[in-house]
């Protein structure tokens, strides 16, 4: 039953990447985890989203050996296994090929934090990635890739900074869910094109002030957050 569910969910939030306008094809994908269980649910490889029911979920542990599912899984799913292993805290890995993410990410260029859309969503600087050495690529290219990642990030909370873009390749968000990491893949998008047009129309654009920065994402995050009807007012 708890399997049931978490196909149920991944099958959304898959589904929620097209609806809001984030893939082409059938690139892209979402994965969760049951870390209780030991069991990945992701969507299957190069199957059309239209097409793609519940049950096409693709089931693994996690060492990415099958264990129900008719369907090869997403060629990313060594990629999502290794962000899995890297951050205990973390339920949902979300990837797209997104316009203006991807952008960033082919110009190897880090997302600046211009502004409180920002700010509110991620605590800085979207980090980008080193590229993947000819090695790397040429081994277990998808674990390598995960690992690139869990590399950029090394020492920052993966929950304050849950995005990454991968140079030359495109970007990977995490959450505490696969529902959440797809707003967070559509939010990334959102402040990629925002920090394009910003630089478009003042090429020297400043990054916004620190304190601002601060006090726009804790508003909303962490123990002191008081955005939204579940928090304390202030």
């Amino acid at each position: 039953m708890l399997l049931a569910r978490l196909r149920e969910e991944v099958w959304k939030a898959n589904l929620d990447l097209v609806r809001r306008g984030l893939v082409i094809d059938t690139f892209g994908n979402i994965s969760a985890v049951d870390r209780d269980q030991g069991r990945v649910v992701i969507k299957p490889s190069g199957v059309a989203y239209e097409h793609m029911t519940p049950e096409d979920m693709v089931v693994t542990d996690l060492e990415g050996q099958p264990v129900d599912g008719r369907l090869r899984p997403s060629s990313d799913l060594e990629t999502h296994l290794e962000l899995y292993r890297s951050w205990p805290e973390i339920r949902g890995v979300a990837h797209t090929h997104s316009s203006y993410a991807t952008a960033w990410a082919q110009a190897r260029r880090e997302i600046p934090c211009l502004g409180t859309t920002h700010a509110d969503c991620f605590r800085g600087p979207i980090p980008v990635t080193e590229m993947l050495s000819q090695e790397e690529i040429a081994g277990t290219y998808e674990r390598n890739t995960g690992r690139v990642i869990a590399r950029r990030l090394t020492g920052i909370p993966p929950l304050e900074m849950p995005a990454v873009l991968v140079a030359g390749h495109g970007p990977f968000c995490w959450a505490a869910s696969a529902m959440e990491a797809a707003r967070l893949a559509f939010l990334l998008e959102e402040v990629a094109r925002l920090a394009l047009l910003s630089e478009q129309l003042r090429s020297d654009c400043p990054p916004i002030p620190g304190p601002l920065l601060e006090r726009h994402f804790t508003r909303k995050h962490g123990t002191s957050a008081y955005y939204g009807q579940n928090r304390k007012p202030e």
